[in-house]
């Protein structure tokens, strides 16, 4: 039986918030699908103190931006772009179109098409997010999609110069400079200056995150996405330290970040609940990761790897960061879980940032249901079928007409029955 030695915030109190942020999101979209531009433009004026005379960045604006970041900058972005388009390509090649015979004179397909327009939203708020830029734009682009607009908030009175650099270096077609709801309402719903997508991906805060939920069946969208979730799984191989700086390494996003310590050894855990207290006295961020610490925190102590499986799949973190003896145990044997990282010499910042896969993730338990953002995402695979003969047309109408009928739909069946007398040349069965 699993040992909590700390616990995070109720569910209910959680609840209570999350009800807030819905009522807040479904007035504000109705208002900018009712006022489309003037909406925007005070949403916009309210929340990040914004109104331009065009959110969208010209052609101008993008190189004046570009040319306020660093060289090292933009050749880290280049490497971090290089290392998820690689990654991107070598998914989008196990995507392959498909056509077969499944019985004499019956062919079957399906073809693999990319969503049209696409938009992507980068937050930037408390951080920029830099990052978030490779993660949609560049696998969107790897994808085919024809169109891409790509939207960040401002940044202290205007666009992030190398926001905008990694939003154009991926391959947006646009990039506006808009923040929040107002952004993913103007791209979901379209207003005068805006155009409709068919998707939207891309992280946010719980704002951002619940009107993707509520604009979703409008458009499509990557996946449900709630504040950043990592579960640290750890035995005595590895130190306090190390699992502490993991566990605050992500819970620096915000304050309702889940930073979750899930081990087989007693020694580890309360080890890492010291080091945690005393890297927050030093820590730049420990405002936020302390509240996030203290509110969602959590450390479980189990007896076995079996146990902590166990465990690890009720919870369904976003990120699993392993650091065991037998890491492999975990990847055999885990189901739910938003992306691995296995072993001491990687981490989820290494995912976050740099290495290649997708960090935009499930959370919230989604783990369950979904995996994340990836190329696959972007595209439609859609079916077709050809009969090539008249003895195959009148074999399958035969079958068909009966089935139909078996359910009550008569007019199903005579759409099988006209084809078994045409082809067949003779009445249904």
């Amino acid at each position: 039986m699993p040992t909590f030695l700390k616990r995070g915030r109720d569910p209910e109190a959680v609840a209570q918030g999350d009800a807030v942020v819905r009522t807040t999101v479904e007035t504000i979209l109705a208002d900018i699908e009712k006022r489309g531009d003037a909406a925007v433009r005070e949403l916009s004026e309210r929340f990040d103190k914004w109104s331009p005379a065009s959110f969208r960045l010209s052609d101008s604006d993008i190189e004046k931006a570009i040319a306020k970041v660093s060289a090292r900058d933009l050749e880290d972005i280049r490497f971090a772009q290089a290392q998820v388009r690689n990654f991107a390509e070598k998914q989008r090649a196990c995507l392959e179109d498909l056509e077969v015979e499944t019985l004499p004179g019956v062919v079957l397909g399906h073809k693999n098409i990319p969503v049209e327009t696409v938009g992507c939203y980068v937050p930037g708020g408390k951080y920029p997010m830099v990052a978030s830029a490779h993660m949609s734009v560049v696998t969107a682009r790897v994808a085919g999609v024809k169109k891409i607009i790509a939207c960040a908030p401002p940044f202290q009175g205007g666009p992030h110069p190398a926001i905008v650099a990694a939003m154009h270096m991926g391959g947006a077609d646009e990039i506006y400079v808009l923040g929040g709801i107002q952004a993913v309402g103007a791209m979901a719903l379209g207003t005068e200056t805006i155009g409709r997508v068919d998707m939207l991906v891309g992280p946010g805060n719980a704002f951002v995150a619940e009107a993707k939920r509520q604009l979703y069946g409008r458009i499509g969208i990557d996946l449900f996405a709630g504040p950043t979730e990592t579960l640290v799984i750890a035995d005595d191989s590895v130190d306090g330290e190390i699992c502490a700086t993991d566990l605050l390494g992500q819970a620096e996003h915000g304050p309702t970040s889940p930073a979750v310590l899930l081990t087989n050894s007693e020694k580890l855990a309360r080890d890492t609940v010291a080091e945690v207290e005393r890297q927050l006295k030093t820590l730049p961020t420990a405002e936020i990761a302390a509240k996030a610490w203290a509110d969602y925190g959590e450390v479980i102590v189990c007896d076995s790897y079996e146990e902590m499986v166990t465990e690890a799949d009720r919870i369904a973190s976003e990120h699993v960061q392993v650091m065991t003896r037998d890491p492999d145990y975990f990847l055999n044997n885990m189901r739910n879980y938003g992306a691995l990282f296995l072993g001491p010499r990687t981490n989820v910042a290494y995912g976050d940032k740099v290495i290649g896969t997708n960090h935009t993730l499930p959370t919230k338990k989604a783990a369950r249901y979904t995996g994340g953002l990836w190329v696959g995402k972007f595209i439609k695979t859609c079916t077709y079928q050809r009969v090539l003969t008249d003895e195959a047309s009148a074999m399958i109408g035969e079958y068909c007409s009966r089935l139909c009928v078996l359910e009550g739909f008569y007019g199903h069946a005579e759409q099988a029955n006209i084809r078994v007398r045409r082809y067949g040349g003779r009445n249904e069965a």
